[in-house]
């Protein structure tokens, strides 16, 4: 399979026309190869618009879903950035195209692995994964100004807002199905956030994080 032909492709039909248009973040989908970043049996649909198991339970997103979290985070090269639910490290190295440094965190420990692995292979050492439940756990490097959710949730904890710096993003996809947003989050002051629904989309919830309770009184 002519992965570079594929990849091209991904940018220009998908990325592109989901208003990815940012010169740096195209360059950055176009130089990195997916196909490293997902289960040997899954390469030839590394660059397809769909969800790729990446086995426990769990699914990769599909490309446009990934480039389009990290474009709208608006970054520009100098920030530290907390990454929940790494997976298998793709869009972990889409964000350290585009920031300092990125600090992820895998619940699942051979997701997180192999998320590692892929990004040392890539040559990303200011990215690293680390087994952690982010739904709870304080980071020492924090606050960050950023963090990105690599799933959903149906609503965002006040223990991830407080790791923001005043005037830092967290980027959240929040919901239930049907009906589901990316959700931009600011820290406006010490105690004050402003958030604002960019765009709906579907994307698999994050394990660790409360669910809805579905009795109705």
């Amino acid at each position: 399979m002519n992965f570079e032909q594929a990849r091209f492709n991904m940018v220009e039909q998908q990325i592109r026309t989901w208003n990815v248009l940012d010169t740096a973040m195209l360059q950055a989908l176009s130089s990195l190869p997916r196909e490293q970043f997902v289960p040997t049996a899954y390469q030839s649909l590394a660059y397809t618009d769909t969800e790729i198991p990446l086995g426990h339970g769990q699914t990769m997103l599909p490309p446009r879903v990934d480039a389009r979290l990290v474009h709208d985070l608006k970054l520009t090269g100098p920030e530290v950035v907390l990454e929940i639910g790494s997976g298998y490290g793709y869009m972990t190295a889409l964000l350290a195209k585009r920031c300092q440094r990125v600090i992820g965190l895998e619940l699942i420990p051979e997701l997180a692995a192999q998320a590692q692995r892929h990004l040392s292979l890539a040559g990303l050492d200011h990215a690293e994964v680390r087994v952690g439940d982010g739904a709870h756990l304080a980071i020492p490097e924090g606050p960050f100004d950023a963090i990105v959710l690599g799933g959903s949730v149906a609503e965002v904890p006040s223990s991830l807002l407080n790791q923001l710096k005043v005037g830092g993003k967290l980027l959240a996809i929040v919901g239930e199905e049907p009906v589901m947003q990316a959700c931009l989050y600011t820290r406006t002051s010490g105690d004050q956030w402003a958030s604002r629904a960019l765009w709906d989309t579907i994307a698999p919830p994050l394990i660790g994080f409360a669910q809805p309770s579905r009795f109705k009184f």
